[in-house]
Protein backbone atom coordinates (compact mmCIF):
# COMPACT_ATOMS: atom_id res chain seq x y z
CA UNK A 1 0.00 0.00 0.00
CA UNK A 2 1.34 3.29 -1.03
CA UNK A 3 1.64 6.00 1.71
CA UNK A 4 0.17 9.39 0.26
CA UNK A 5 2.36 11.98 3.07
CA UNK A 6 5.37 10.05 4.04
CA UNK A 7 6.33 13.02 6.31
CA UNK A 8 3.21 13.28 8.30
CA UNK A 9 3.73 9.45 8.73
CA UNK A 10 7.70 10.50 9.98
CA UNK A 11 6.34 12.79 12.89
CA UNK A 12 3.13 10.66 14.02
CA UNK A 13 5.69 7.80 14.51
CA UNK A 14 8.30 9.68 16.53
CA UNK A 15 5.48 11.30 18.08
CA UNK A 16 4.03 7.87 19.35
CA UNK A 17 6.78 6.73 20.30
CA UNK A 18 8.07 9.44 22.60
CA UNK A 19 4.66 9.25 24.09
CA UNK A 20 5.82 5.73 25.65
CA UNK A 21 9.09 6.29 26.15
CA UNK A 22 10.57 4.15 23.25
CA UNK A 23 14.08 4.56 22.73
CA UNK A 24 14.04 4.39 19.32
CA UNK A 25 11.96 4.48 16.00
CA UNK A 26 11.84 2.67 12.87
CA UNK A 27 10.33 4.05 9.20
CA UNK A 28 10.90 3.46 6.04
CA UNK A 29 13.82 5.68 4.32
CA UNK A 30 13.82 8.63 1.84
CA UNK A 31 16.10 11.19 1.43
CA UNK A 32 13.39 13.92 2.98
CA UNK A 33 13.44 12.24 5.99
CA UNK A 34 17.25 12.04 6.22
CA UNK A 35 17.32 15.56 5.95
CA UNK A 36 14.61 16.05 8.77
CA UNK A 37 16.21 13.82 11.34
CA UNK A 38 19.91 15.80 10.65
CA UNK A 39 18.33 18.69 11.76
CA UNK A 40 16.65 17.51 14.41
CA UNK A 41 20.03 15.93 15.92
CA UNK A 42 21.96 19.51 15.16
CA UNK A 43 19.05 20.96 16.64
CA UNK A 44 19.26 18.56 19.84
CA UNK A 45 15.51 17.18 19.70
CA UNK A 46 17.01 13.38 18.96
CA UNK A 47 19.96 11.22 20.31
CA UNK A 48 21.18 9.76 16.93
CA UNK A 49 19.80 8.55 13.82
CA UNK A 50 21.21 5.69 11.52
CA UNK A 51 20.40 4.67 8.13
CA UNK A 52 19.56 0.10 7.78
CA UNK A 53 20.16 -1.18 4.33
CA UNK A 54 17.51 -3.78 3.92
CA UNK A 55 17.39 -4.33 0.48
CA UNK A 56 14.80 -2.59 -1.37
CA UNK A 57 14.27 0.68 0.37
CA UNK A 58 15.92 0.78 3.61
CA UNK A 59 14.94 1.34 7.14
CA UNK A 60 15.15 5.11 9.24
CA UNK A 61 16.10 4.46 13.26
CA UNK A 62 15.26 7.89 15.34
CA UNK A 63 17.00 7.61 19.25
CA UNK A 64 14.90 9.52 20.85
CA UNK A 65 16.07 12.10 23.64
CA UNK A 66 14.92 12.40 27.19
CA UNK A 67 15.49 14.66 29.99
CA UNK A 68 16.89 13.78 33.44
CA UNK A 69 13.45 13.31 34.55
CA UNK A 70 12.30 10.92 31.56
CA UNK A 71 10.26 13.60 29.76
CA UNK A 72 10.66 13.73 25.97
CA UNK A 73 12.69 16.67 24.88
CA UNK A 74 9.87 16.72 21.81
CA UNK A 75 6.73 18.03 23.08
CA UNK A 76 5.50 18.71 19.98
CA UNK A 77 5.26 18.16 16.40
CA UNK A 78 2.71 19.55 13.55
CA UNK A 79 3.12 19.15 10.15
CA UNK A 80 2.48 22.50 7.98
CA UNK A 81 2.52 21.78 4.68
CA UNK A 82 0.21 18.66 3.64
CA UNK A 83 -0.47 17.04 -0.20
CA UNK A 84 -3.85 18.79 -0.22
CA UNK A 85 -2.79 22.28 0.90
CA UNK A 86 1.10 23.08 0.27
CA UNK A 87 2.57 26.11 2.23
CA UNK A 88 4.98 27.94 0.49
CA UNK A 89 7.14 31.29 2.66
CA UNK A 90 8.92 33.61 1.69
CA UNK A 91 12.27 34.59 3.58
CA UNK A 92 10.87 37.58 5.47
CA UNK A 93 7.38 35.69 5.99
CA UNK A 94 8.46 32.42 7.87
CA UNK A 95 6.82 32.80 11.20
CA UNK A 96 8.63 31.92 14.25
CA UNK A 97 7.32 28.93 16.15
CA UNK A 98 6.68 29.60 20.01
CA UNK A 99 8.36 33.05 19.68
CA UNK A 100 11.78 30.89 18.81
CA UNK A 101 11.52 28.63 21.50
CA UNK A 102 10.96 25.97 18.56
CA UNK A 103 12.27 25.54 15.33
CA UNK A 104 10.25 25.62 11.85
CA UNK A 105 11.69 23.19 9.14
CA UNK A 106 11.82 24.77 5.95
CA UNK A 107 12.81 22.38 2.35
CA UNK A 108 14.40 25.10 -0.05
CA UNK A 109 16.09 24.72 -3.17
CA UNK A 110 19.11 24.58 -1.10
CA UNK A 111 18.33 21.72 0.63
CA UNK A 112 16.24 21.63 3.90
CA UNK A 113 17.19 24.07 6.71
CA UNK A 114 15.56 25.50 9.80
CA UNK A 115 13.62 28.62 9.72
CA UNK A 116 16.09 30.69 11.33
CA UNK A 117 18.64 29.81 8.88
CA UNK A 118 16.18 30.20 6.33
CA UNK A 119 16.11 33.72 7.75
CA UNK A 120 19.79 34.17 7.16
CA UNK A 121 20.25 32.70 3.76
CA UNK A 122 17.25 35.03 2.62
CA UNK A 123 15.30 31.90 0.76
CA UNK A 124 12.04 30.87 1.20
CA UNK A 125 10.53 27.29 0.37
CA UNK A 126 7.50 24.97 1.30
CA UNK A 127 7.57 24.97 5.11
CA UNK A 128 7.07 21.71 5.76
CA UNK A 129 6.73 21.17 9.85
CA UNK A 130 7.13 22.80 13.31
CA UNK A 131 9.01 21.01 16.12
CA UNK A 132 9.10 22.49 19.94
Amino acid sequence: MSMSDPMADMLTRIRNAGMVNFESVEMPLSKIKVGVAKILKEEGYINDYHIVKDGVQGVLKIELKYDQGKRRVITGLRRVSKPGRRVYVKSEKIPKVMSGLGIGLVSTSQGIMTDQEARLKKVGGELLCEVW
